[in-house]
């Protein structure tokens, strides 16, 4: 041990200088040497960093509630966010709403007049024209006979009984769409047992050429059914002028719809309804002999026509003059004197004071609408 004690110690200097300040006397903590730093920050910060914390924590966890929320739900989020659709977005361009229906005041009448021959009649002005709605005497508001685009539909029997009248058909759609508008839009449905819509919305008449070629008869007749699906597919046409064509050849005998209820349907929609009837000279079925009155109807409900044709090669030609004709209408349009929003039928009645010298002259146009129902 004495040995030892002579010799200078081989421990870590820190160790000693911990040992021998216990027999020093105390002296102010001097921070500027370096070993000091060394040895004293980083217990020194530690200790700190440990105090803090025990004095913060109560007070943290006392302003923090487990219970709070502080992300915003999505039922929340979504709402905000169409609040913010709402106040950008106009009400009148909201699609498939009511608020467009009782926004319109204007009512639009497309008015078609025939001479004897049953020609059109072309050149007429405002003043030859009277409109009533009911017993009232309206003022035309608006008055054109401009060609305006078009969104024409197609309806197609593709039934067994047109084996023998296909090819003629088909050629007397590919003649209505001779007489189309580049603005034009289409869309076409065949029909046998149940409608199909072989050709959506387009502009492009080759296309629906096309789907025609593949076209075959086959099964019963829907009519009904396939007027019930052109109407409802007008709801997606983009112009204000709409029209649907129907080339048959007999009544409806396969339908889940009956004729009051699309009577009732063609009464509501504002779509011009053309029919052209390819008839026997005789009608082996009941459904068939009704068939030429039934489409009458409709067609004259809508202010359109229906044309009967007993050679298929007069198809073509008629398809035509269907066409021609939907490019020169005159477009009356009033604002009704007694406005009632109760969804009732309104009836509507078109005179015509001709110009002196011309012969009598014949009126198509539809016969009502139903006002609309807040």
């Amino acid at each position: 041990m004495a040995l030892m004690d002579g010799r200078r110690s081989t421990r870590p200097k820190a160790l000693v200088r911990r040992v021998v300040r216990k027999s020093c006397p105390v002296r102010p903590w001097n921070p500027t040497p370096v070993g000091s730093r060394k040895i004293l920050t980083a217990p020194f910060m530690m200790l700190f960093a440990l105090c803090a914390a025990c004095v913060l924590a109560p007070s943290t966890l006392a302003q923090t509630n487990v219970n709070d929320v502080h992300i915003l739900p999505r039922e929340l989020e979504s709402a905000k966010t169409e609040v913010a659709k709402q106040t950008l977005i106009s009400p009148t361009l909201e699609t498939h709403t009511r608020a467009l229906k009782v926004a319109v005041d204007l009512v639009l009448v497309p008015v078609t007049i025939t001479d004897p021959m049953n020609r059109l009649v072309t050149g007429l002005d405002k003043e030859n024209f009277q409109l009533f709605e009911g017993s009232s005497k309206e003022e035309i508001k608006s008055f054109s006979s401009e060609d305006a685009p078009v969104s024409l539909g197609v309806i197609f029997d593709s039934s067994g009984s047109m084996s023998s009248k296909m090819d003629r058909a088909k050629d007397a759609v590919v003649e209505f769409f001779k007489t189309a508008n580049p603005q034009d839009e289409f869309f076409m449905i065949t029909f046998s047992d149940a409608p199909e819509v072989v050709s959506d919305f387009t502009s492009s008449v080759d296309e629906i050429q096309g789907k025609l070629v593949f076209t075959v008869p086959r099964k019963r007749t829907a009519l009904l059914d396939a007027i019930y699906m052109g109407v409802s597919k007008m709801r997606q046409a983009k112009f204000a002028k709409k029209a649907l064509l129907i080339i048959s050849d007999g009544g409806d005998n396969h339908s889940r719809y009956t004729e009051g209820e699309i009577k009732a349907l063609v009464k509501e929609a504002d779509v011009m309804v053309y029919a052209i009837g390819i008839y026997d000279r005789y009608f082996p079925t009941e459904e068939e002999r009704l068939g030429p009155a039934l489409l009458g109807q409709i067609a004259e409900l809508t202010g359109g026509r229906a044309f009967t044709v007993e050679n298929p090669n007069d198809l073509a030609d008629v398809a035509t003059k269907i066409g021609v004709e939907l490019r020169n209408q005159y477009v009356l349009g009033y604002r009704p004197t007694k406005v009632a929003r109760d969804g009732k039928w309104r009836k509507i009645k078109v005179k015509l004071l001709p110009p002196k010298g011309l012969p009598p002259l014949r009126v198509y146009a539809r016969t009502g609408y139903y006002a609309p129902q807040e």
